[in-house]
Parts: structure tokens; sequence; C-alpha cells
């Protein structure tokens, strides 16, 4: 089955996807971590891929990197700010299969009140059928951003030059979604 056979309404499963990110820390190494809290529906026209829909909503306090004195400064107002900021959106605008296993996927990536467009080529890894009859797909893909585009420029200079945390995040989607009756 390739992705144009896809048409159907999807619902992300949460508990086997990952909205994953990593962002260089000290100029030496890398941190890594996800948002544990997601939900999203994608409805799908094979025959005419611009005519589907996907929308992704993410809680932002759901931020994890399994270090609590982190995660509680990434979500205080130095950057995601979740009390006044509580979601992370992606919208698509334009979506195209680029062969029978990749789609690219472009929309508008909302994070503190401010949206700008980022451009995912998701990586078709098959379907199935699981043990409770549900037809599941599967994807994973990656983008970079700088999280100044969005607001988020806190950051601390280095005594050896650069900065504490890289402007560049890398993000690392690995999507499990259910197809609907």
């Amino acid at each position: 089955m390739s992705v144009k056979d896809l048409s159907g309404t999807y619902v992300l499963d949460p508990s086997h996807s990952t909205i994953g990110f990593s962002a260089r820390h000290a100029m030496v190494t890398k941190v890594r971590g996800a948002f544990t809290n997601v939900a999203g529906t994608a409805v799908v026209d094979g025959g005419n891929p611009a005519a589907s829909t996907i929308e992704v909503t993410i809680q932002a306090d759901s931020f994890d990197t399994g270090q609590a004195d982190r995660d509680g400064h990434v979500k205080s107002a130095d950057f995601l700010d979740v009390a006044n900021f509580p979601t992370l959106t992606f919208k698509a605008t334009d979506i195209a299969i680029t062969d029978d296993e990749t789609v690219r996927v472009t929309g508008d990536l909302t994070i503190k009140g401010v949206s700008h467009s980022v451009t995912i080529d998701l990586e078709y890894n098959g379907s199935a059928k699981d043990p409770f009859g549900n037809e599941r797909v599967g994807f994973e893909g990656e983008a970079d951003i700088k999280r100044s585009d969005w607001g988020l420029t806190w950051n601390a200079a280095l005594e050896t030059g650069g900065f504490l945390v890289s402007d560049k995040i890398e993000l690392k989607l690995d999507i499990s979604a259910i197809k609907q009756a």
C-alpha cells in the first residue's frame, strides 16, 4: 500500500506517537525530550492530497526532558510561557505526495501566539491491523526550526564563546494514527 491509498480520517494515537525535539546545550551536547500530551486529526484524500487536512494540538505543559528544573524553566515565561500560552498548534496549509512513501506537509506552527510556516517530509512506515481491529498507519519525519522565530530568545553567553542553548531546534516526529470508521 502506498500513501495514495490512505484516504480516510485518522486520529493520532498519543500513546504510540512521539513529538520529540533536541537542542544543543553549552555547545557540546544535545538535550532531548518530547511533548507527552498531544492530539491530532488528519483527513486524508489520497486522490487529491491538497484537499487533505492535518491539525495537531500540543499541551505546552507536557514538555518533558526528564529533568524537572530544566523542564520548569522551559515552561516559564523565559521560553514557552505555559501560563499564558497553554498550547502549541500545527495546521497544515499544503499537503503533497512526493512519492509512494513520502508526504510533504507544510503548515503553520504556532508557539506563544506566533505562527510560522514549517515543512516536514513524512516518511510512510506502512499500515497494520492491530490486535484490537484498528487500522494503524505510521509516519516519521524531521524538521529544523529556529526558536528565536517564535520569540523564544532567552539565553546565556558562555565564557568560552557561544551560548548555553542553541537557536536551532531539531524536531523528530514518530506518528501512529488510527483510521476512524
